[in-house]
This record gives C-alpha cells, sequence and structure tokens, in this order.
C-alpha cells in the first residue's frame, strides 16, 4: 500500500480528535459525579506508543487534560510497557503523577493492533468525594486528604480487580458513586479505542507511527513559528490573592526567545500549612495554555505544541510543592497562574491579552446529615454534594468580559436542578450580581449571587474554596477592579472564604460571587453600551450617572421605560 499523503494525514489527525471527542462525551454521558455530568470537570486524549499525547477533546479543562499529557509516561514507568496486554486498565489519583489532586481519578487504557502496543487512552474526572477529611483547604497534609491510590491496574486481561474495588468501597462516603465514575472512565477509554481501530482499519494502518510523526511534526513547526515571529524580550508579573491565613504572592519572570518562552516562578511564596498547593504539573498545565491562548490558540494541543512552553519553578514554592504538601485546593491558586502570566504578557505584547477575572472557581461542597436534636423526616439522608460556580471572566481588549463564566479552567456553572437533585439541598437564590464587572472601555463581567441551605430536618457544612475576597481582579489599561467575594450567615454574620464551618438547622449562606475587571478608562466606553447594561440590569443607576457619566435623561429614559415593561 502507498505512504498516506499529507492530505490524508490531515483528515486522520482531524478523526483522532472526533474520536476524543467522542470519548469525552460517553464520559459525560455515562459518570455518576455531578462534577462530571454537569460542569464538565473532565478530560479525554489519545496518545501514541512512547505516550506522548497526539489529540485531546474539546471537552474538559485545561488543567486537566494539559497535566494529563505527562501522566501516560508515568504509567509506561510504573507498569512498563512489556507487561502490557489487551484487556488492562490502570488507574491512579496521585496529585503528582496525575492532575494535582487526590480528588481527580486518571484511568488509562494501553490500545493494541493485534498483539502490537499502537498507543494509549487516557481520560481524567473529578469525584465528588475520595474519603480522608473531604474536599476543601483543611488538612495539614495530602495523608488528610483522602484514599491514595497509586498507579496501578484496575483490570488486567479485560479481568476487574474486585480486591482494589472492595478497598475504594470501604474508604469513600458514596461508594456506588466512586465506583460507577471508575467503570465510567474504562468506558469512554474503550470506545475510544473502538473508533481508533476503525479508523485504522479504514485507512490501513498498522500503527500510528506515520500519523504521530505528521502531527507532531506540524505541531511543533507551527508553535515555533508563532513564537519567532514575537520580538524577544523579557517582562515580570506579579498577582497577590487572599490565601488561606495570609496572602500569597505569585511571581513570574517570562522571556520570549528563538524556539522558546520560558516561564520562571521564582520569588513565588513558598508551600502554605493548608491545602492550597499546586504541584509542579498543574502549574505546568495552566502557565502552557495562558501562553497558547494569547500566541497559538488555532494550533490543537498536543505534546509538540505544549513543549516549547517551559515552566519552571522552585520547589517548596506554592507553585511546585513537594510530598507531603496538602494540594487539594489546588485549583484555588493554579486558576490564578494565567492572570499572572498575563502580567507580564501585557507588557511584551499591549493589547493581546484580558484584564483578570475571577479567576478560581467558585466552589463550595455541602456535607449534609439529618440533625441530631428533633425527630428526622423520613427521606432524612446523608450526602456530600459539591457545586462549581464562576464568578466573571476579566474584559478583553476588543470586548466586554463574559458574566458568570470561569477562566482559565471553562467548568461550567452547575444548575440548581442538577445540585437539588443530587442531596437535601435548596438554593434560595441564584442570580447576577450588577455592578460587580469592573468598569472600563469594555466592563468586566458580572459575578453572581447565591443563597444556599439545608431541606427541612438537616444540619450542614460548607466547605467554602474561594478567593478574591481581600484582593479582587484589577483592571488593565485603566479599567476598573472587579467586585471582591462576599459570604456570610443569613443575619449578616461574615464568614470565612476558606475552610469548613458548621450551620445550623435553619441556617443559610449568602454568598457574592467577584467580578471580573474592566480593560481601558470608563470615559471611553460607548453610551449605548452603558444604556444597555442599564437596561439589562447590569449596572445601577449610580454607576451609570457617576462613573459612566450617562445623562440624566437617558437614565430617565430607560429606568421609565423598564417600569413600563417596554422593550428597550
Amino acid at each position: 500500500m502507498s505512504t498516506p499523503s499529507n492530505v490524508a494525514h490531515q483528515v486522520m489527525w482531524t478523526r483522532l480528535i472526533s474520536v476524543v471527542e467522542e470519548q469525552a462525551q460517553a464520559l459525560i454521558r455515562t459518570a455518576f459525579s455531578t462534577s462530571v455530568r454537569e460542569a464538565g470537570d473532565l478530560s479525554a486524549g489519545v496518545y501514541n506508543a512512547g505516550g506522548e499525547m497526539l489529540a485531546q477533546a474539546v471537552t474538559g479543562t485545561p488543567g486537566h487534560v494539559n497535566a494529563m499529557a505527562d501522566a501516560v509516561g508515568h504509567f509506561i514507568r510504573r507498569i512498563g510497557a512489556d507487561t502490557m496486554a489487551p484487556g488492562d486498565v490502570y488507574l491512579t489519583n496521585d496529585p503528582w503523577e496525575g492532575t494535582g489532586h487526590k480528588h481527580d481519578i486518571t484511568v488509562v487504557t494501553p490500545t493494541f493492533h493485534g498483539k502490537t502496543l499502537i498507543g494509549f487512552f487516557a481520560c481524567t474526572a473529578h469525584v465528588t468525594d475520595i474519603g480522608g477529611r473531604g474536599f476543601g483547604a483543611d488538612a495539614n497534609d495530602v495523608h488528610e486528604e483522602g484514599l491514595y491510590i497509586p498507579v496501578m491496574p484496575v483490570a488486567r486481561a479485560g479481568a476487574v480487580d474486585r480486591t482494589l474495588l472492595q478497598i475504594l468501597r470501604g474508604n469513600v462516603r458514596d461508594p456506588d458513586q466512586l465506583v460507577g465514575d471508575i467503570h465510567a472512565l474504562a468506558g469512554c477509554n474503550e470506545i475510544g479505542q473502538r473508533r481508533l481501530l476503525a479508523m485504522m482499519e479504514e485507512f490501513g494502518l498498522t500503527d500510528l507511527q506515520a500519523v504521530s510523526d505528521f502531527i507532531l511534526t506540524n505541531s511543533r513547526e507551527a508553535t515555533l513559528a508563532r513564537i519567532n515571529a514575537l520580538e524577544p524580550g523579557q517582562a515580570a508579573g506579579h498577582m497577590r490573592i487572599d490565601g488561606y491565613d495570609a496572602p500569597i504572592d505569585l511571581r513570574v519572570k517570562l522571556t520570549i526567545e528563538t524556539d522558546r518562552i520560558l516561564c520562571d516562578w521564582t520569588g513565588t511564596s513558598p508551600v502554605d500549612r493548608k491545602g492550597i498547593n499546586v504541584p509542579l504539573v498543574y502549574t505546568k498545565a495552566y502557565a502552557c495554555y495562558a501562553l497558547k491562548c494569547a500566541i497559538a490558540p488555532d494550533i490543537p494541543n498536543n505534546a509538540a505544541s505544549l513543549a516549547p512552553f517551559e515552566i519552571t519553578a522552585p520547589e517548596g514554592t506554592i507553585v511546585n510543592a513537594p510530598w507531603p504538601a496538602p494540594v487539594a485546593l489546588r485549583h484555588v491558586i493554579g486558576h490564578m497562574v494565567p492572570d499572572t502570566v498575563y502580567d507580564a504578557l501585557d507588557k511584551l505584547l499591549p493589547g493581546v491579552v484580558p484584564a483578570e477575572g475571577a479567576g478560581c472557581l467558585c466552589n463550595f461542597q455541602l456535607s449534609l446529615r439529618p440533625r441530631p436534636d428533633a425527630a428526622a423526616p423520613d427521606d432524612a439522608a446523608r450526602a456530600e454534594v459539591l457545586t462549581f460556580n464562576s464568578g466573571g471572566s476579566g474584559a478583553r481588549p476588543g470586548l466586554d468580559g463574559m458574566n458568570a463564566t470561569a477562566f482559565p479552567s471553562g467548568v461550567m456553572t452547575m444548575p440548581v436542578e442538577a445540585t437539588e437533585q443530587a442531596g437535601p439541598v435548596i438554593i434560595w437564590r441564584k442570580e447576577l450580581r450588577p455592578d460587580s464587572g469592573g468598569a472600563g472601555r469594555y466592563r468586566g463581567g458580572l459575578g453572581q449571587y447565591m443563597e444556599v441551605g439545608a431541606r427541612a430536618g438537616h444540619d450542614f457544612d460548607i466547605s467554602a474554596m474561594l478567593d478574591r475576597v481581600d484582593h479582587p481582579a484589577r483592571g488593565r489599561r485603566g479599567g476598573g477592579d472587579g467586585a471582591p467575594t462576599r459570604i456570610a450567615r443569613e443575619d449578616g454574620t461574615p464568614m470565612r472564604g476558606k475552610g469548613r464551618q458548621s450551620l445550623p438547622h435553619g441556617g443559610r449562606v449568602c454568598m457574592a460571587f467577584p467580578g471580573g475587571a474592566g480593560y481601558g478608562a470608563p470615559v471611553e466606553r460607548d453610551p449605548a453600551a452603558v444604556r444597555r447594561d442599564l437596561a439589562l440590569g447590569y449596572i445601577t443607576v449610580e454607576v451609570a450617572r457617576e462613573v459612566y457619566g450617562l445623562s440624566p435623561e437617558d437614565i430617565n429614559r430607560i429606568t421609565a421605560s423598564d417600569r413600563r415593561g417596554d422593550a428597550v
């Protein structure tokens, strides 16, 4: 058979991206955890026989997929390629060899053509519970954060390790959910394998070597061309964020050179005593993502397109936390990495990167239980309910920020209905937060309000995983800051932005999630955009008048129309 042409190889490359997207969608449809089904906190990818990532699913998060790019190499090293066989399935939740914390389970499946190992499929999902203290920052070291699963087989030659499943079931609060998620992860890899083998039969392939060389060579050349078109230079970036007991300083030095961009985190705060530390693999994932978004956004993610972005950090800093540092909430710091990179990149490539946004997800987990001081209703039950929510993203050089939209993670906000079905939870309020987006020529995205409680007969603890309480998103190029996070009891008593806190029967938690920052001076904003913001309730009359200078006539016309219910 003749060697496939470049056109044929391009078709195969596109087909591989389609295969891994079907892999990811299968995981969404079959997963048990709401974090996967509703929020899309997952990743999926296909790799060559050497463990190099060839294609990733569009569905998923950068923290997962870019971290998972390194994971298959650990599986090959730990298991040994010569011991792998058809029907094998491996897994781990090792924070340093997976995606940064124990709540992510990575499953890797070797793929064979006949008896020849030709590649791997891998996927990751965030599980709601992995035992230990539960999802939160309160652990003193990684051992308290849940069950540790080293790189190991969960199935050999198609036979599932029932002993391993028994151990897993015995160490978590909702064993059916966890085991169901593991089966879903293995199942989506199996679907990827079927589609890959069908593609290989269609094109008459016996291995992936030629298409792998095509993908990696072209990706590397395209990425290097983008980097080499930039003016060489160096700039520093800095961001201060809340931390746990004390503020955290993230510092980066960005250097654009021939054929590479260096990203050095020397000077960043040291490891924290609480679980907000970040393994280097997760820092690399988000730093690479930030640079690719700004410099090579249309080049697909794979091993070669990521390689020119070199990320380093001294061991012992909070962005290169060594074992056994607690890392459960590594996303609280890790999601701030891109905006810190952009603080430096804006000095080298002005007019390219957005203003700061909310950054980390506005997550919280409710641990619910029947109240002990009174007879519980018949349907009372213990439950762990994790919900993902977002503040606003930062304004862009030519567009407003996005409301209640997660950047950089891309994780979706979970619907109220799905959250309330997961346990005895009531969401009393969920709406956009007016005036939370920073003012500017382009306005920052709005945060949101949430008010949550438990159904009658239940008490609950809330594990808050928030930031931007004391250090809101900073505006860029004259733009205003976004609104800070606020969390309080229903009576107004302030609560901490991080940590596990108890609520009595009937108690509620009121949260105001942060807004993204503005870009450019507010006086430069188009008056038509200001009028639209006021009509939609994105800003109040006071902000329209005092910040943007909207005329009394315009304000009166818009507010009068709103009272009449007229379209504006």
